[in-house]
């Protein structure tokens, strides 16, 4: 394939651009227009076009895209641009922006300009901000010049690493995967049910106002960090902690620019995003501002499903473009209903496969614990088992509630939970015991697990031997190899997971280790590495997966570890088929992990 490298030079102003709007509603607004292109074909020099939609859009279908590979630098962009106004979808889509993510971490800037720096081959320039509010026909034909050879810098900036960036190894199969995620943004078919939408608003905003009024909270409260606090903990929600900058103690972190405060925004219960929502001073809940932007797009066309490409610590994919599908409401008097508003198109049918218990799975098959690997590859229910353990009695006589509790403990006590924690979290569930209870499970998962416990002192090693630069190992033989000198975990994906400027200190607790992220230093242990290895393994199998399905079906969202498709109504049975034969296919890398899947069929992805 011919590789075609890209970018788009268009409109803002104060009120259109990535500084008011998401890049769906800057795209589609009727006020956006193409200032100009700038196209390079393989090592060739660029060309620059600047004109009407007509005459840019001629130009365009010069090129052959149908049988081309395209490059862009944030390709969600300038991909929906050309789709959306041209009509043209290349065989393939690769980006610099998802690249740089992968190889050097989210903790770091992945803008151009920075990339740029980093890998010493020039300077993005600035004449971008020079025109602000400017429309085609504003430029003179002098700065119109000049913008061209900026937008053909940019271009060759973006050639210029992509080709550095394969020549140092990036993994061939994760250009697949950004391919597939960039397309289900630029290339939309899930339709918005309007009606449902508007209905559900006016339902969100009625509930909105009754609950602020019998919360019955007073300014007081609100204001408070001690007292807001206590009413969280009333709602069953332990409030965020943070050691602070000035003290050095643990404090209590509540303020508006505390990311897990502002995460509470987004908690299930609506009671607490309402808290939030005071206490911030803002008018709206999530799933408020979330419905209204919802109806927005469906007044535009096809919502366009923005998924991040590797957006987390562990390569998991996130949310995007202010929607954030991710965490869409499956619990509380909001449970589906935006989900049921996503539609696929006529003539064909949502297909949702969720892949059960992978990390579990994953965690057991890495640590060896193969009496629990072996009880999965059964089919047997472990949660039973867990709680037969935890009460003592055949499994034949375990309760529904029981079994709820060794569901919790095998899902959150695998990464070495205390038993504060684990009696927290239980308590949100709505399953209150005491905290010598709490001890005492936890205990019993320990003892019932010594290989899992085996994996959490090993990773602990590993932290002491990677900031020593001393050779070490991590988990079953030949699936991670530790590289001390960027001290980071290597996955099968051939990625890095990094923990950047690891160092440890001594306190009163005794040696605790830290690295560096853009929040900060943020402390690890041996069951926190153990934590981000089972998610990183399990997106890589969840990538291999989807690739997989997207051979023969539109993928259209990933969430965590579901993927879901459309496929024509005529093939749904044969399609469900293929889809849980994919999401039941493990890599070679991963042989003997015994993983499982569950899928539905609907006509929105809410009937799923």
């Amino acid at each position: 394939m011919n590789l075609i490298t890209i970018d788009f030079e268009t409109y803002y102003s104060a009120d259109v651009g990535f500084a008011k709007q998401t890049t769906e509603e800057y795209v589609r607004d009727p006020q956006f227009h193409v200032i100009g292109v700038a196209v390079k074909i393989n090592d060739d020099e660029p060309q620059w076009a600047s004109g009407t939609h007509e005459e840019i859009t001629t130009w365009l279908n010069t090129f052959d895209w149908a049988g081309s590979m395209a490059l862009a630098h944030n390709a969600m962009f300038d991909g929906f641009i050309l789709s959306h106004h041209f009509n043209i979808q290349p065989k393939f889509w690769v980006d610099t922006l998802c690249m740089g993510r992968a190889i050097h971490g989210v903790e770091v800037s992945g803008s151009l300009a920075a990339l740029a720096e980093r890998y010493g081959i020039g300077k993005k320039g600035t004449e971008v901000h020079n025109f602000k509010g400017y429309r085609r026909q504003d430029f003179s034909e002098f700065e119109l010049s000049k913008y061209g050879d900026y937008c053909i810098n940019d271009v060759n900036l973006t050639h210029t690493l992509f080709t550095k960036m394969l020549a140092d190894g990036f993994p061939k199969k994760e250009l697949h995967v950004i391919n597939q995620t960039l397309r289900m943004f630029t290339e939309p078919v899930l339709e918005l049910d309007a009606t449902l939408l508007a209905e559900h608003l006016i339902d969100v905003q009625g509930r909105k106002e009754k609950l602020l009024a019998d919360v019955g909270v007073e300014k007081d409260e609100l204001m408070s960090n001690p007292k807001f606090a206590e009413v969280l903990r009333k709602l069953g929600v332990e409030p965020p902690m943070k050691i602070s900058p000035t003290t050095g103690k643990e404090t209590l972190a509540l303020a508006k620019n505390d990311e897990e405060f502002k995460a509470l925004a987004e908690h299930p219960d609506v009671r607490v995003q309402g808290l939030v929502a005071a206490r911030l001073g803002t008018k709206s809940t999530l799933e408020e501002t979330r419905t209204q932007r919802f109806i927005d797009i469906a007044s535009r066309g096809k919502l366009p499903v923005p998924i991040k490409y590797y957006a987390a610590h562990t390569g998991r994919f996130g949310g995007d473009d202010k929607i954030n599908l991710q965490n869409l409401p499956s619990r509380g008097q909001n449970a589906g209903k935006l989900k049921n508003a996503i539609l696929a198109p006529q003539g064909y049918k949502v297909i949702d496969a969720d892949s059960a218990q992978i990390e579990a799975r994953v965690l057991a098959w890495l640590a060896e614990q193969n009496d629990l690997v072996e009880a999965f590859a059964r089919k047997d229910d472990v949660y039973k088992k867990m709680a037969s353990a935890i009460y003592g009695k055949p499994e034949a006589d375990i309760t529904k509630d029981e079994r709820f509790v060794g569901k919790t403990t095998i899902l959150g006590a695998g990464y070495g939970m205390g038993a504060v924690k684990f009696q927290a979290q239980l308590k949100t569930f709505g399953v209150d015991v005491s905290l010598d209870e709490a001890r005492r499970i936890i205990d019993i998962y320990r003892k019932t697990n010594p290989a899992v416990t085996a994996l959490w002192r090993q990773a602990q090693n590993m932290l002491i031997n990677m900031s020593r630069a001393e050779p070490c190992v991590l988990g079953r033989k030949g699936v991670l190899s530790v590289d001390t000198w960027e001290t980071a975990v290597k996955l099968p994906s051939g990625l890095l997971m990094r923990y950047t400027d690891l160092k440890y200190a001594q306190t009163e607790n005794g040696v605790e280790f830290s690295y560096m992220t853009r929040k900060g230093r943020t402390r690890i242990y041996g069951g926190k590495v153990i934590e981000n290895v089972c998610q990183a393994i399990a997106r890589c199998i969840i990538a291999e997966q989807m690739l997989k399905i997207g051979k023969r079906y539109k993928v259209v969202l990933t969430v965590h570890d579901a993927i879901a498709c459309v496929v024509p109504d005529a093939e749904v049975v044969e399609a469900q088929a293929f889809v849980e034969e994919c999401m039941r296919w493990t890599p070679e890398w991963a042989t003997g992990l015994p993983v499982n899947c569950e899928s539905g069929i609907g006509q929105s992805y809410g009937d799923c």
